[in-house]
């Protein structure tokens, strides 16, 4: 029987996803690909929910299909954008999504996040989306 091609879709969108878990794990020098998808996963939310309407939507096209989905979980845009103004605010929405500790502190997990979406977003996108944040959050994207 042959494979049908969502499969191959499927199959590579969950490949994707897997590298990009990890390469947060790299990163973070953790072991274990719950705990990084879990940062993963909180640390998006918060960027979302801080994000304009537009913009969330924008970025949201550039994360491989099953990343996109997370990044979407629970969205309710007619709440957003969330003033987030701080590192500690931001690191707080963080940590009250995954609702867990991590083997690292928080401000590096975010770190790892945003670096991992700048090395596979578009530079314009990352820019775009550095742009809305104020400056205290800007400091946590790579140079």
């Amino acid at each position: 029987m042959p494979t049908a091609p969502s499969q191959h879709v499927f199959a590579a969108t969950i490949q994707k996803s897997e590298e990009w878990i990890a390469e947060l794990m790299r990163d973070l020098e953790w072991d274990d690909s719950r705990q990084a998808y879990a940062a993963l996963r909180a640390t998006l939310h918060a960027l979302r929910d801080r994000l304009t309407l537009e913009e969330s939507a924008q970025l949201a096209a550039q994360l491989p299909m099953l990343i996109r989905g997370v990044y979407f979980e629970g969205w309710k845009p007619q709440d957003r954008p969330r003033r987030l103004r701080s590192v500690d605010e931001f690191e707080a929405q963080v940590h009250q999504e995954s609702r867990r500790p991590y083997d690292a502190p928080l401000d590096r997990v975010v770190r790892a996040v945003f670096a991992l979406l700048a090395r596979h977003v578009s530079a314009g996108e990352i820019t775009d989306v550095i742009r809305i944040l104020p400056l205290e959050l800007k400091q946590l994207w790579p140079a």
